[in-house]
C-alpha cells in the first residue's frame, strides 16, 4: 500500500498493511529548541518564522511548498504529507495586509481576508480576532458581491494544470478546503463578540451568510472536482472552548447544520465521503450534530478540554478520529508519556478509524529527548498493530 491507500483504508475502518506515522504540527520555537538539543538542521526554518508560528505537518493537510517542519518529518521518517489543493476559498480580491494600530509590544493588523487580529509582535501566543469587514447587512452585501463571487478567477495558482497532472499520479492523499467553516468564517468576517450577538440581533442575516457560503464553496469545489478527484475535505471551525461550544446545539441546528447538509450532499455526488472538521475545545455536545450534517472525521480532540478519544469512540463507533494524544504528557516525561499512550492507543488501533498524533501543536516546553521517546513508543505500538512495518 502507498500512503494514500493507507489513509483511505484507515479512515474507512478497513485494515491497512500498516498504520500511518503522522503528526499534526509544531510551533516554530519548538523546532528551534530541538535544533539546539540535537535535531539535525538540514532544511532549517525560513526567515520570518516566529516562535509562535504554527508549522502544520503530515495530518493537517498542507499545500505543496508551504512552511512545515521538514527536518522533524525527515528525522522521524514520517509518512508523506496529506496535501491540500491551494484553492483560495475566502476573499478575492484580497485585502491589503497592514497595521491598523501599533501599541509597542502588540498591534492590530488587517489580514488578507479583512480579519482584524490583535497579536503580540513576537507571536508567542495566538492572536485574538477583534473585528472584520462585516458589521451589518450593508457591509455583508458589499463583501459578498465584491469578494465572494462564485467562480475560480484568481483563486488557483498559475500552474494549476501542472498541479492537476501531478495530483493524478499521486501516491499521497489529497484534500480540499482550508480555514473555512460555517462558524469559523463568520467569526473572521466580524469577530467573535459581534458574531455571537448577531445570531440574536439579525438571525436572517446570519442564515443568509451561511447559505451563501455553502453555495459559494460548492461552486468553487465543483470547478476543482471537475479537474481532479480528492480524498477528503477539510472544514475548520474552532467553535468550542474548555467549557463547551460557543453556541448552543439548538443554535447550531438552526444556523449551521443546513450548510453542512447542503455541502456534504454535494460532496457525496462526487464520491467524497471523508469530511473532516477541526475544532479545539470540548466538542461533546456538537458531535451528534456534525455527524447528522455528514461529517465523518473529527480532530484534534484536546485532552485538556476533557476530550478522551476512547470515550468518544465508545459513544460514536463509526466516527473516524485523528489526534487525541495529550500534548501535556510530552512535557511530563517518560512515565507520563507511557500512561498517555497506553490508555488511548492500543484500544483505538484495535477499533480502527484512528490516526494518533498530538492534540495540537507540540509546545516549546517539550524537549527533543521527550519527543523522541514519545515517537519511539508510539511507533512501536503502531508496528505491533500492523501486518508489516516496511517504512522505506
Amino acid at each position: 500500500m502507498n500512503t494514500r491507500e493507507r489513509f483511505m483504508a484507515i479512515m474507512n475502518f478497513e485494515e491497512p498493511d500498516r498504520h500511518l506515522v503522522w503528526e499534526f504540527g509544531y510551533w516554530g520555537g519548538t523546532v528551534r529548541r530541538w535544533y539546539r538539543e540535537g535535531l539535525p538542521r538540514v532544511h532549517g526554518l525560513r526567515d520570518g518564522i516566529a516562535d509562535g508560528t504554527g508549522l502544520f505537518n503530515e495530518s493537517a493537510g498542507v499545500p505543496l511548498n508551504r512552511d512545515t517542519a521538514l527536518d522533524v518529518h525527515d528525522y522521524f521518517k514520517m509518512d508523506p504529507y496529506l496535501v491540500r489543493v491551494p484553492l483560495n476559498i475566502g476573499a478575492y480580491p484580497q485585502f491589503e495586509a497592514k497595521t491598523i494600530e501599533d501599541h509597542g509590544d502588540w498591534y492590530i493588523w488587517q489580514e488578507w481576508d479583512g480579519c482584524l487580529r490583535k497579536e503580540l509582535k513576537n507571536r508567542t501566543s495566538l492572536p485574538t480576532i477583534v473585528g472584520g469587514p462585516v458589521k451589518d447587512r450593508e457591509s455583508w452585501e458589499k463583501y459578498k458581491a465584491e469578494r465572494l463571487r462564485p467562480n475560480l478567477e484568481g483563486r488557483l495558482p498559475d500552474n494549476w494544470s501542472q498541479l492537476v497532472a501531478e495530483y493524478k499520479k499521486r501516491d499521497y492523499p489529497l484534500g480540499l478546503g482550508q480555514t473555512h467553516g460555517f462558524f469559523g468564517t463568520p467569526r473572521y468576517l466580524m469577530g467573535v463578540e459581534e458574531l455571537l450577538t448577531k445570531y440574536y440581533d439579525d438571525p436572517e442575516m446570519m442564515k443568509d451568510i451561511n447559505n451563501h457560503l455553502a453555495d459559494f464553496w460548492i461552486a468553487l469545489f465543483d470547478g476543482v472536482l471537475k479537474d481532479v478527484d480528492v480524498d477528503t475535505v477539510f472544514i475548520w471551525e474552532d467553535m468550542c472552548y474548555k467549557g463547551g461550544p460557543l453556541i448552543s446545539p439548538a443554535m447550531f441546528r438552526e444556523f449551521i447544520l443546513p450548510g453542512y447538509k447542503k455541502l456534504t450532499d454535494f460532496l457525496k455526488d462526487y464520491g467524497v465521503t471523508l469530511v473532516q472538521v477541526d475544532s479545539d475545545g470540548d466538542i461533546w455536545k456538537l458531535i451528534p450534530l456534525w455527524i447528522e450534517g455528514g461529517v465523518t472525521v473529527l480532530y484534534p480532540f484536546e485532552v485538556a478540554a476533557g476530550m478522551d478519544v476512547v470515550e468518544v469512540r465508545k459513544a460514536f463507533p463509526n466516527l473516524a478520529i485523528t489526534g487525541g494524544i495529550d500534548k501535556r504528557a510530552l512535557i511530563g516525561g517518560r512515565e507520563a508519556i507511557d500512561r498517555e499512550l497506553e490508555h488511548r492507543v492500543p484500544f483505538m488501533l484495535e477499533q480502527g478509524g484512528f490516526i494518533p498524533n498530538v492534540d495540537h501543536m507540540v509546545s516549546m516546553d517539550v524537549s527533543f529527548e521527550n519527543f523522541k521517546y514519545y515517537r519511539e513508543k508510539l511507533d512501536q505500538m503502531l508496528k505491533e498493530h500492523s501486518k508489516s512495518w516496511d517504512r522505506d
